[in-house]
């Protein structure tokens, strides 16, 4: 299986590098799903605000939402 490594914050494109430091500040560290995404600027600069979304809006608490996708990386075989 490939593997595709997240970036470090000194590899990533400038235009992320703000979203490095805020992840961080939140995460206490920079959640290996978003390093990898950093490989797609673009696409990293996208999915933060709809991981945002989706994680603090709505009627289900975000800790039951970790669980789902957890538990669906746990059944996909993921290391997330």
């Amino acid at each position: 299986m490939a593997v595709v490594n997240g970036l470090p914050k000194e590899k990533a494109a400038d235009e992320v590098k703000p979203l490095y430091d805020a992840l961080t500040k939140t995460f206490g560290r920079m959640p290996g799903f978003f390093g990898v995404m950093a490989h797609r600027p673009g696409a990293l600069k996208n999915l933060v605000p709809l991981y945002g979304a989706i994680m603090n809006e709505g009627t289900v608490e975000a800790k039951l939402k970790e669980f789902a996708y957890l538990k669906t990386s746990i059944v996909n075989g993921c290391e997330y």
